[in-house]
């Protein structure tokens, strides 16, 4: 990222030069430019990157106000602070309404300039490296990106944008079935190793015994059945990332082993007495408390603090349920590529089922069910009744009529109210019978849930008193 200066503008040399120096003074590692006219400083604005501007108000020919907005055209990030003379709170109102990021009125006091050039200073940085992890995120394949709605997602791939380009250890820690192992991967094609081999290894998964000889290989005769060289993942990830998934479930031995890489960066194969070095970056991931396991003994606190240079939390899915209709609907698409069958749609009741749903598994849970849906589907649709075939449960319908049998318009009515009844009684259990919250999360009108309210003669009282009920 290019470093950008501050331009100062004034008609009034004196005072441009004064402001000039203090501020070389104090932000001796930023360009201080200087310009007498509105004119000098949108020719500045075009050919140098400008990341700060203080101009005065009250300018010939080009007002402050007019280079105000000149400035955001050239530059819609630049941070402005206007000088005035005339410190009225119309003319303060007036430029922030342009624009303007702060002001300061004549006379300047210099603890005021340094403190309010400083935070404009350090909301342009936040604002150019939000715009950097912006387009970095932008250059990564579909299937790359986090498919998510919810803040916390959003927030967590700007994270990971920031953690790639270091070269730092990472620990990703977060439920089972949260996709830590898929956050990884994200950190590696986003990093600067992204050319080379990523591998990922499941520790818990290989002998103790066996582990070892897997993470920094052995020498020919170093135990039987080693009858030739071999490099391990530590070697074969060299200029790579190597993912240790489940790290909390490794041996005080290997433990000990891994602190000695990650100090040293030196490979030692098993049966050998030389060393190899190793340019590997080590992405943890772990589903365990490791500083439970630290109080424990069962786990190095000296190992922890090396693995948690940065961290990263995975949120489990019923933390971020708006990401849930997005999830199912790319997992319907990824379902059907690998069935080979044509696409599928889900029904929009069905889809609010899987939308309430507590999802213990997490994410690897609901692509589970999507993939068990998508093989009983019969037709074009998922629709709620294919659901609740799948996880076992079944709808009550209405008595046959006097021909033996249940119209299709009674059966799909009387299985909608039921899943209404029980999708709004899991809300309204959460809202403690608040519609407008009850509004928020469903998405409903309150008017329309007042209206269902109305019809299927629900008890609001049971709920808001907390004498909460379950519907059989």
């Amino acid at each position: 990222m290019n470093k950008f200066a501050i331009l100062v503008v004034d008609d009034n040399q004196d005072f441009l030069n004064g402001i000039i120096r203090n501020l070389k003074k104090k932000f001796q590692s930023i360009g201080i430019i200087g310009a007498s006219s509105g004119e000098d400083a949108i020719a500045i604005l075009k050919t140098r990157h400008i990341g700060v501007m203080l101009s005065d108000l009250k300018m010939p020919k080009i007002s402050g106000q007019e280079l105000l907005e000149k400035g955001l055209e050239i530059n819609p990030r630049l941070c402005v602070v206007m000088i005035t003379g005339h410190g009225t709170v119309e003319t303060a109102v007036k430029a922030l309404k342009k624009g303007a990021w702060d002001f300061l009125t004549k006379p300047v006091e210099r603890e005021t300039l340094y403190h309010t050039v400083e935070k404009a200073v350090a909301h342009y940085t936040l604002s150019n490296e939000n715009q950097r992890l912006q387009k970095l995120v932008e250059t990564l394949k579909p299937d790359e990106r986090l498919i998510c709605e919810s803040l916390a997602m959003k927030q967590l791939q700007e994270k990971i944008s920031a953690i790639a380009v270091t070269d730092y250890t990472v620990l990703v820690t977060g439920e089972s079935g949260t996709g830590k192992e898929y956050i990884a991967r994200a950190i590696h094609t986003l990093s600067k190793r992204k050319k080379s081999s990523c591998h990922a290894l499941n520790c818990p998964a290989i002998p103790e015994q066996l582990l070892e000889s897997e993470l920094f290989g052995h020498v020919k005769g170093a135990f039987t059945g080693a009858d030739r060289d071999r490099d391990g993942f530590f070697m074969s990830a060299d200029n790579g990332t190597l993912i240790l998934d489940e790290i909390g479930d490794i041996s005080p031995a290997i433990q000990a082993k891994l602190l000695k890489f990650l100090q040293d960066k030196e490979v030692k194969p098993v049966g050998s007495s030389a060393s190899k070095t190793a340019n590997v970056r080590i992405l943890a991931l772990t589903n365990q408390n490791l500083e439970a396991k630290i109080q424990d003994g069962t786990f190095r606190e000296d190992l922890y603090y090396r693995l948690n240079v940065l961290s990263v939390t995975v949120p489990p899915l019923r933390n971020r349920k708006e990401d849930i209709p997005v999830l199912v609907k790319e997992f319907i698409t990824k379902t059907c590529k690998e069935l080979d069958m044509p696409s599928l749609e889900i029904d929009p009741a069905a889809l609010a089922h899987l939308s309430c749903q507590q999802w213990q598994g997490n994410v690897r849970e609901l692509l589970n069910t999507v993939r068990r849906l998508a093989v009983f589907s019969n037709g074009k649709t998922i629709d709620l009744g294919l659901i609740q075939l799948i996880d076992g449960n079944t709808v009550p319908l209405p008595e046959k009529t006097s021909t033996g049998h249940t119209s299709y318009k009674d059966a799909k009515k009387e299985a909608l109210d039921h899943f209404t009844r029980h999708y709004l009684h899991n809300i309204f259990t959460f809202t403690r019978g608040n519609i407008s919250e009850t509004s928020r999360i469903s998405g409903l009108e309150r008017a329309s849930i007042q209206k269902i309210v109305k019809r299927l003669d629900i008890d609001m009282s049971a709920y808001r008193n907390d004498k909460t009920w379950m519907i059989t």
